[in-house]
């Protein structure tokens, strides 16, 4: 299975916007192309419903000719109240409760990072029984709680660039 990030959504810089149905930018054509040309062989492709990923997706199957579908367990976190919100702007205060308990604080009033990895694990365990090699249009937080349940606790330090692939085949 590959994981691939979503391409830079425009209006993303210094913004939380987990659930929030941002655009993809202006090199989404071009990055679709780049993408189709450097995949390996796939059977299928599992998408985030969020128009970013979604789109990207979209084209994927298309230039690829494979077939699409759309699996809402995959769409980035949910930051409640955060959401749509600039990070300088969250509380000082919220942050440092989140931090302080990572896998089960919400401050802000939505998931929990331990709810985003149950559902995650769940998603991808069903992917991976299914047939042939999937290619999953996805997330930053998707990525890292796959990760984590391969990699323990340092799978949610990794850096995931937009456009980003990651072999990925299934935690512990």
């Amino acid at each position: 299975m590959i994981l691939l990030r979503h391409t830079r959504p425009i209006g993303a810089e210094g913004l939380c916007y987990g659930r929030s149905d941002l655009l993809p930018g202006p090199d989404l054509a071009d990055e679709t192309r780049r993408l189709a040309a450097s995949l390996p062989p796939l059977v299928r492709i599992v998408s985030s419903p969020l128009t970013r990923c979604r789109l990207l997706a979209e084209g994927l199957s298309q230039a690829l000719s494979l077939p699409l579908s759309l699996d809402a367990r995959l769409a980035e976190m949910d930051f409640g109240a955060w959401e749509g919100r600039p990070w300088a702007e969250v509380p000082r205060a919220e942050l440092d409760e989140w931090a302080a308990d990572l896998l089960n604080a919400r401050p802000h009033g939505g998931e929990s990072v331990a709810e985003l990895a149950a559902r995650v694990q769940a998603a991808l365990a069903e992917l991976r029984a299914g047939p042939g090699r999937a290619l999953v249009v996805t997330h930053a937080g998707v990525i890292k709680a796959a990760l984590s349940a391969r990699d323990g606790p340092a799978g949610w330090e990794a850096q995931i660039a937009f456009g980003a692939t990651i072999e990925w085949e299934g935690g512990a």
